[in-house]
């Protein structure tokens, strides 16, 4: 992929993907479900593509004709047991939000994924699903994970260690087919895109502060999901308007939920004249559009209970700070080792190459901003956020950017090049 910097400004009206984490949900709940579950906006992204195939594999009827999905479902109780490993690709939501569906089925399963999913921690979801009753086997907790049928499962009242969305979900997931009560407590607040969404396929979901609780076992009934567009996708648009002067985009429903929307205030904080117009809710998520202008940024300081709020959008927040004024530190991110890649390494390799100022922390990472970057050749390793940051750096940067293994790309944002375009950037990938 090659992109060239400008300062003649992006412009125009554009919309991005489904939300992945919702795409993700909808099509789960649709499979448990009675009856059919449509659902719109979907993102067909290779992650949330793994989702459906993995679901097709324990027998559930799924259609798809673009962004529109029909799924039949199957009900609580009538997944299939799969002929083959359950195979989730590069999709962390996937493996550990099935591991704990797969937990309370009475037939044995395998699930696995490629070479970065093999290296990503699994004993976070699966010591707590093992209280639970769930029968799981690794080698280190890591996969592939055999899950063989357990003889009941029990609710249990669990304390998360860290802030974690896919591990709260697994747990509520597993806390369908369990006997009592299953709550799940988190030190700080994640994306609750499932209890969101468990409300509305008819699942009663009790919240008191930082707890959710689902009590099993329970009946889902379908219906129809539309999905907003993903705010992690629409980030990468924010900040390279922000950077690109003389650029004013208008970014169409935008899911803006609570739990995600920490990227806008970030950026406000740091000067970025972003306006956002929200809409009536769908399914309970908010959805609005985003206008946003070229600005002058300064840098801030990211921590604590914000992290989990947008610890996908931290590489382009990243990108943000080098080109502020000033000194932006992320702290209170370890999380970001064991994602795709090591993204805080990914980050400052790539931000030092461009001959930005920036430096590792233990759990975060600290950036001097400039206002002067220059193209280099970026190493994405395979990540589909770190590559698509560097894009936006690339706009900005004096001279060509080349990033390798674009193809991770079209993991959360298919199009993404085109949408550049349209909006007046200069890309080229290699494969088109």
């Amino acid at each position: 992929m090659k992109i060239w910097g400008f300062n003649s400004g992006l412009k125009g009206e554009t919309q991005v993907p489904g939300d992945k984490s919702i795409s993700h949900r909808a099509v789960m709940l649709g499979a448990l479900a009675e009856g059919e579950t449509t659902i719109t906006g979907f993102l067909a992204g290779e992650d949330c593509l793994a989702t459906i195939a993995c679901f097709r594999d324990m027998g559930v009827t799924i259609t798809r004709q673009d962004s529109t999905v029909q799924v039949q479902g199957a009900g609580l109780r009538g997944l299939q047991q799969p002929k083959q490993p359950l195979y989730v690709g590069n999709s962390g939501t996937t493996i550990r939000l099935l591991l704990g569906i797969l937990a309370g089925q009475a037939f044995p399963s395998v699930i696995n994924g490629d070479a970065s999913i093999q290296k990503r921690p699994m004993a976070r979801v699966a010591k707590p699903l093992r209280l639970m009753g769930a029968r799981i086997d690794s080698a280190g907790d890591l996969a592939p994970l055999t899950v063989s049928p357990a003889e009941n499962l029990t609710g249990i009242d669990y304390l998360l260690p860290v802030a974690s969305a896919q591990v709260k979900s697994s747990l509520l997931l597993a806390g369908l087919y369990a006997k009592g009560v299953t709550s799940v407590t988190e030190p700080a607040p994640s994306r609750d895109h499932t209890e969101i969404m468990l409300e509305a396929f008819g699942v009663p979901i009790k919240r008191r502060g930082l707890t959710a609780s689902v009590e099993g076992p329970v009946v889902l009934q379908g219906r129809t999901i539309a999905v907003p567009g993903d705010i992690s996708s629409a980030a990468f648009l924010l900040v390279a308007a922000l950077i690109i002067p003389h650029s004013e985009v208008i970014i169409r429903k935008v899911g803006i939920n609570r739990t995600r929307s920490g990227i806008i205030e970030v950026l406000q904080a740091m000067g970025g004249n972003i306006e956002v117009l929200q809409h009536e809710n769908q399914l309970t998520e908010p959805v609005a559009d985003i206008i946003v202008r070229s600005s002058k940024l300064r840098g801030v300081a990211v921590a604590g209970d914000m992290i989990p709020r947008l610890i996908d959008e931290i590489p382009v927040i990243a990108i943000a700070a080098a080109f502020a004024e000033g000194e932006t530190v992320i702290r209170d991110a370890a999380e970001l080792k064991v994602k795709e890649s090591n993204r805080i390494a990914a980050m400052v390799q790539g931000l030092t190459a461009m001959g930005a100022d920036a430096g590792e922390l233990d759990d975060g990472l600290v950036i001097r901003g400039s206002n002067s970057l220059h193209g280099a050749q970026i190493n994405s390793r395979g990540d589909h956020r770190i590559a698509m940051a560097f894009a936006v750096a690339g706009l900005a940067a004096d001279g060509e950017t080349t990033i390798d293994e674009e193809e991770c790309i079209p993991v959360s944002f298919p199009g993404f090049a085109n949408v550049l375009r349209q909006l007046g950037a200069n890309v080229q990938m290699d494969r088109e």
